[in-house]
């Protein structure tokens, strides 16, 4: 699935995918507890952001067991990519400018993004 192609996820149901990828697969009553110590939902709160994130594919709850069918990494690649768009016109710059005018970054930090852009210089992803 390519990023454009990622649902949109919300910040609840962000929090909701967060609990679902941390002890999936799960039972929805197990879900429906988490979700009630984590957050203060309600079932009925739970349930409801379930079948919204069901609906558009993000997961499924088969036999009272509920699973993502999107990873994690790829969510937050499109919300990433979307914060991009809408903040920096799509500027990968501009977006490396801002985000390190406001945090220091370790010696390490900044030779792991130096081997990042190396590798992808090198056609390696």
């Amino acid at each position: 699935m390519e990023i454009k192609d990622t649902p949109k996820i919300f910040e609840c149901e962000y929090k909701f995918c967060l609990v679902v990828w941390e002890h999936e697969p799960l039972k929805s009553r197990k879900l429906v507890e988490l979700c009630r110590e984590k957050f203060g939902w309600q079932n009925t709160t739970t349930y409801t952001v379930m079948k919204r994130l069901s609906d558009r594919g993000v997961v499924v709850n088969e036999k009272t067991m509920v699973r993502s069918l999107i990873s994690k990494e790829q969510v937050q690649a499109a919300m990433l990519n979307e914060m991009m768009e809408k903040t920096f016109e799509g500027s990968v710059p501009a977006f490396v400018a801002a985000f390190t005018k406001q945090q220091k970054l370790s010696e390490k930090e900044i030779d792991s993004i130096q081997q990042m852009i190396d590798s992808y210089r090198n056609g390696e992803k």
